[in-house]
């Protein structure tokens, strides 16, 4: 018991949390960092430059293992605790690291790079079910955006840490030595101020079968979207369809399973599924809008604007400085207004963003908003507007998700919202690029009828056709920021049907033992009273636990 009240108190629970949200930094920065050291391992590992799809298993590996694991790890934390499982997930980090340190060729590469997207898979949905746990709903979102801050500023920091690290040491694999001390440090921070789970009379089961079956099923969906060469003739890779085709069987074997099996891998019973499938489809609208942005944007510098890919990955900084912050503000917002309201707002600001993206011409750099005593650069501004629309969703999809699952589930619910959000960004990068290219070509062919260079030189034949080109590139972002635009409308209208801020699924359950108890932020256990907006109970200890009235109905609760 002593154990469970120095997690409630305020210090303790704090330090797991920002070691939690430390884990989740290290997790984003790797999912990243390899975009601007790829060169630097290719020349390593003696693959030619011009053979960049060799490595892309370094990114479809650390991508599989990731999302592929994290259901049944974000299931396997409500059965084991969530210090167990993010210690296992940061030991299971540095191993990986390690691995792909030492790695001398792709194989071993590939291997490491696995064993960090699997463990990495842990990091995020239990931290934010750590987070559940310890905060009351009616602050849970502030906490949830602090957590959503770190993996979207690992996002920023991924690729510059990157170039850092490697100007530092001189060598890409500092960036993985690094990851090992830094581990170390949130694997102490987390042992000393969270403790463990308390045995159980009755431990709950973890449907292996089932986690096995979903794992198929996602890691067969990545493997199946990822194209690392879209030509806009086909949306999928090669291999693509078949692999779609073994993921959907493995999905119907997973239902079916789940239909019979005494052991599920999320228990139906308390769970809301309506407001718990909007909140799932909005997120995956949101990675989808997330995916397109980072991956067009930085293409709209290179083709459009004549930059490098330096100065074309610069461009996306002032999204990805935006998208942290209004995390931030969207988990603040939220305590206060609900989430409902600001991930309605949040997606239709990014609406109106992709809208204004729409618009950008050739000389979008020398284009200014014109406001009564400021000018505001047309490209930084949208880009802000954008990241500050999906920031601030992040925190309240994830909090509306948990609220309509027991805190029983609050592991595997976590994993869900993550793991939608990711296969958004796959669909979002597979569909949308393919489309996109499919579009260029129309523009082009379009442009090139029109144009009568019969009577020009040579050079001027060339210069025509680069214009064209540009112009065509110009034509086909705007087509696919446009259609990004009506996928974030889809979403805030998925986020209207997400439940009322006053419905919580169990909030007056009583918390488990140990770790991952919850903490209520409305009153304080050491005084013996347990405040509630309508009335103050007093808190009947018995073996160290808190006995509420029976005739209180759980649901119906309002604490935010």
């Amino acid at each position: 018991m002593r154990a469970a009240e120095s997690v409630r108190s305020g210090r303790n629970r704090h330090i797991a949390i920002s070691a939690g949200s430390l884990a989740v930094l290290l997790g984003a920065l790797d999912t990243y960092v390899v975009v601007t050291i790829m060169t630097d391992i290719m020349a390593d590992v003696g693959i030619a430059i011009n053979k960049i799809q060799q490595v892309t298993p370094i990114i479809t590996g650390y991508l599989l293992g990731y999302i592929a694991a994290m259901p049944l790890l974000g299931r396997a934390s409500d059965r084991f605790g969530r210090k167990m499982l993010i210690q296992v997930g940061l030991a299971g980090f540095a191993v990986g690291s390690v691995i792909t340190a030492l790695s001398g060729d792709l194989t071993m590469l590939v291997i490491g790079r696995v064993v960090q997207g699997t463990a990495s898979g842990a990091l995020l949905p239990v931290t934010l079910a750590l987070a559940a746990d310890l905060w009351a709903a009616r602050n849970r979102a502030a906490v949830l955006g602090g957590v959503g801050a770190a993996q979207e500023f690992g996002s920023v920091l991924g690729p510059l840490y990157g170039i850092g690290a490697v100007a530092l040491f001189h060598h890409w694999q500092a960036v993985f030595w690094i990851n090992v001390p830094l581990a170390a440090v949130a694997m102490a921070m987390i042992h000393f101020s969270l403790p463990g789970k308390e045995p159980s009379d009755h431990p709950e089961k973890v449907d292996v079968v089932g986690g096995v079956l979903l794992a198929i099923a996602l890691g067969l969906a990545v493997v199946g979207l990822y194209n690392p060469e879209p030509d806009g003739k086909h949306v999928l890779p090669e291999w693509g369809l078949p692999l779609l085709i073994g993921a959907l069987v493995a999905a119907v074997a997973f239902f079916v399973w789940e239909k019979v099996a005494r052991t599920r891998l999320i228990e139906p019973a308390g769970v809301k599924f309506v407001p718990f499938l909007a909140a799932l489809a909005a997120s995956l609208c949101t990675g989808a809008a997330l995916m397109v942005t980072l991956v067009n944007v930085e293409l709209f510098g290179q083709g459009v604007l004549g930059k490098d890919k330096y100065e074309a990955a610069f461009l996306l900084l002032r999204f990805l400085i935006a998208l942290p912050i209004g995390a931030l503000i969207g988990g603040w917002i939220a305590t206060r207004v609900g989430d409902r309201i600001v991930s309605f707002a949040g997606l239709m600001i990014a609406a109106g963003g992709f809208w204004l993206i729409t618009q950008w011409s050739i000389d979008v750099l020398d284009k200014t908003y014109d406001l009564a005593l400021v000018q505001l650069p047309v490209l930084d501004t949208d880009l802000a507007i954008v990241g500050l629309g999906l920031g601030l969703v992040i925190a309240p999809l994830t909090s509306a998700t948990l609220r309509v699952v027991p805190a029983a589930q609050h592991g595997i619910a976590s994993a869900f919202v993550v793991v939608a959000r990711m296969i958004g960004m796959l669909i979002g990068m597979a569909a949308l690029s393919a489309w996109g290219l499919y579009r260029f070509n129309q523009h082009l062919a379009g442009l090139a009828a029109a144009a009568n260079t019969s009577e020009m030189s040579l050079q001027e034949r060339l210069a025509s056709q680069a214009t064209r080109y540009r112009e065509a590139y110009v034509s086909m972002y705007g087509d696919i920021f446009g259609i990004t635009a009506i996928v974030c409308v889809v979403g805030a209208v998925l986020g209207l049907l997400i439940a009322a801020r006053h419905f919580h699924a169990d909030e007056l359950d009583g918390p488990p033992a140990g770790d991952g108890a919850p903490t209520r932020d409305d009153g304080d256990v050491s005084t013996g009273q347990l405040y509630l907006p309508t009335q103050v109970l007093p808190a009947q200890s018995t073996e160290g636990t808190v006995q509420l009235p029976r005739q209180q109905q759980p649901g119906r609760h309002r604490s935010d």
